[in-house]
């Protein structure tokens, strides 16, 4: 085997060594997003499990609090990676209070990193009945549960 043949195999060895653990360990999300459930239930396992920052790094006037993933956790939702965790559960000490009318009693989701056409076609095939919505034309979508 040539030097140039051998350096390339390791190459490959190393980055497909370095990305199995990434892979392994991401945290899906996709049942929790059923839209059957309530935000204190889908944040406060995040929280325990220390897969988010405790404090939120944004709250709305409508007071949804949205939370940062923890360095390294990987979470992802319907195969997108998860760039912030929505929620806010009226009279919960968990989540902070906007300075507007709150959305709704309870409401959660996340917004990921992909297209809007993509994310809904796999949250549709998955079963949630999760509103979806825009961000950033092409990058970011919102996957959105509420209490009716």
């Amino acid at each position: 085997m040539t030097n140039v043949a051998s350096k390339t195999l390791t190459m490959i060895i190393a980055i497909g060594t370095a990305l199995t653990p990434v892979l392994c360990c991401a945290y899906a999300l996709d049942a929790q997003l059923d839209c059957k459930s309530n935000a204190h239930a889908f944040i406060a396992p995040l929280l325990t499990a220390q897969y988010i920052d405790p404090k939120p790094m944004r709250v709305e006037a409508n007071s949804i609090n949205a939370f940062r993933p923890a360095h390294d956790s990987n979470l992802t939702a319907f195969g997108f990676r998860v760039y912030a965790v929505l929620g806010y559960e009226h009279s919960d000490t968990m989540f902070k209070q906007g300075s507007g009318q709150p959305i709704t009693d309870s409401a959660y989701g996340t917004v990921v990193v992909g297209a809007t056409e993509d994310v809904e076609a796999r949250v549709r095939a998955a079963g949630s009945d999760a509103v979806i919505r825009q961000v950033i034309p092409l990058l970011l979508t919102v996957i959105f549960c509420s209490a009716q």
